[in-house]
């Protein structure tokens, strides 16, 4: 719960700092003195927008910390755990703002971002607005009170999630679907061209030795000419050949050999030249004997070449690359079959998908069914209790797949008979402003017992509320302070009354400026305050009567 509040420079307010305790705790005080300034420190300390107009004027920030006491909130210690900010069974929330507008944000003195104030905050506090029985004229915040009573967020999640999936699968199936003909004309491209390929089938160093075949028939003659002459020149020519001299060269080196020793490495070159020279002349002889013009051989390796080249010419590469560019396609072409394949099992996809929502959504509509004849059997209970004895409340709901949305399936509408013998008609035709506002503190009371956030706030929601209703009012915020802390905001002593603790807001003119300052009231300050609301400025023994039959002291 909520124990200490301190404000500083914020809108009127100088400085501020109230202790509360458990139980309901009403703040009174004139009209435009500032009640509700407190509660909208604290919502901003909460993480609410805050903008550089709430500083005090003449000052440099604004400041407003909150203390909360965790030692029953479970999931307020959760969050920080999980977030690393536990610290012990106490929780200090600070917000800074400065006059330039700028905004800074503590949770037990570590800085962090205003949006987790908020996420923190939805553990601690519920604020309920003055002008909050207007929202329930919107079909949104009707289905909103449904699931808040009907305290169900992992199914609201797993709807999410499986809409989520489903909405995802059919915006893929979509952009699939516009992409369809360019991938058909692209797949359609590289069909023809790996077609292609195929068929010319040519493998990595191929055309390298293509080329070589084709060059050596295409100088055949001249290869065999110049190879047959140049046996001759080696050993086959009768009259002078290099075996010949070569031979007489190793005789003679091998008589000197006889005079000198020192020719034996000489003499060993000669020789082995000589058996060199004789291997070369054997295989060019033989080299020689194998040349012949294969003129198909040729006429094969012309067209084959004149192919690559062509295929070269219309991919915008070299010859010798058409076997890397032929895999490059192919692992293209696969690419496309899959993506092809992945749109085929897309519509099969999308029918899983959407069997998964529904079943999760139909699960949330039972859960809702549910929860939504409860909370109208108990609204009509309660609205009895305030001056609507003949009145009904129903919460409808309808489940058509039509409404599909993340929310699941479902429109919920509140339903109102304010007289018997009349039809049920939505709350917008047939309830009066007072009406509402007695229809909207009732679900507000009843769902906050239902979710019983550590602290609960209303600000001023007791609005066109008089005389004995809001006695029964301020007996049903009672009754939920003994559950949790309750902060009431009013103008009504019918429902001051009823409060554990009171406190009264003041605002005081000096020189130039305005301060509004918040007291506690002890018994004999209470009977005051609450004989001021009922009879104004001149306090009567009357009106300090009637004050003594208000206060409730139970």
């Amino acid at each position: 719960m909520l124990t200490q509040l301190s404000v500083q420079n914020f809108a009127i307010v100088r400085f501020l700092e109230l202790d509360l305790h458990q139980g309901m705790t009403t703040i009174t005080g004139e009209t435009g003195a500032g009640k509700s300034i407190a509660i909208d420190a604290l919502g901003v300390c909460l993480g609410n927008r805050a903008e550089a107009s709430v500083v005090r004027q003449g000052a440099d920030k604004a400041e407003i910390s909150a203390q909360f006491d965790l030692s029953n909130n479970q999931g307020a210690q959760l969050w920080l755990q999980q977030n690393e900010l536990l610290s012990d069974d106490e929780c200090i929330l600070r917000r800074v703002i400065t006059k330039e507008g700028r905004s800074k944000a503590y949770i037990n003195g570590t800085a962090v971002p205003a949006a987790q104030l908020k996420s923190l905050g939805q553990y601690l506090v519920s604020i309920h607005g003055q002008h909050a029985h207007q929202l329930l004229l919107k079909p949104s915040q009707q289905l909103s009170i449904v699931d808040q009573y009907a305290a169900h967020p992992q199914l609201i999640q797993d709807v999410k999630q499986a809409y989520q999936a489903w909405k995802s699968l059919c915006n893929e199936k979509e952009l699939a679907e516009q992409q369809q003909n360019e991938l058909a004309a692209q797949r359609q491209l590289l069909e023809y061209q790996v077609k292609e390929l195929d068929e010319f089938a040519l493998q990595p160093g191929e055309y390298q030795d293509i080329e070589q075949q084709h060059q050596c028939l295409s100088h055949s003659t001249e290869l065999q000419q110049s190879s047959y002459q140049l046996t001759q020149l080696l050993g086959h020519d009768e009259q002078v050949n290099v075996l010949d001299m070569l031979g007489q060269a190793c005789k003679t080196t091998s008589q000197l050999l006889e005079l000198d020793p020192k020719l034996d490495a000489i003499n060993n070159l000669l020789h082995e030249a000589q058996i060199q020279v004789e291997e070369a002349t054997q295989q060019l002889s033989n080299y020689s004997e194998q040349l012949e013009y294969d003129p198909e051989l040729f006429a094969e390796l012309e067209a084959r070449l004149s192919q690559a080249l062509e295929l070269a010419r219309k991919h915008q590469t070299n010859p010798e690359q058409l076997p890397e560019l032929h895999q490059q396609l192919q692992q293209q072409l696969e690419h496309l079959s899959q993506q092809t394949a992945r749109f085929e099992h897309l519509t099969e996809d999308i029918g899983k998908a959407w069997q998964q929502y529904l079943a999760k959504a139909n699960k949330l509509s039972k859960s809702r069914e549910r929860a939504a004849n409860n909370l109208s059997k108990q609204i009509t209970k309660e609205i009895h209790k305030l001056s609507m004895a003949k009145a009904q409340c129903e919460f409808s709901l309808q489940s058509d797949e039509q409404f599909t949305n993340a929310n699941g399936i479902d429109r919920v509408e509140l339903l109102v008979r304010t007289n018997p013998g009349q039809p049920m008609q939505a709350i917008e035709k047939v309830a009066s402003g007072g009406e509402l506002s007695r229809i909207g503190l009732a679900i507000q009371v009843i769902c906050s017992a239902s979710i019983l956030t550590p602290t609960l706030i209303f600000d001023e929601v007791d609005v066109g509320i008089s005389g004995p209703t809001a006695a029964v009012v301020g007996g049903m915020l009672r009754q939920l302070g003994k559950q949790c802390q309750v902060l009431c905001v009013t103008h009504l002593p019918q429902v001051a009354g009823h409060g554990h603790q009171q406190m009264l807001v003041s605002k005081q003119q000096k020189k130039n400026e305005t301060i509004t300052n918040m007291q506690a009231l002890d018994t004999e300050q209470r009977l005051g305050e609450l004989a001021r609301l009922l009879a104004g400025d001149e306090i009567t023994a009357s009106a300090l009567a009637n004050a003594q039959e208000l206060l409730i002291k139970d």
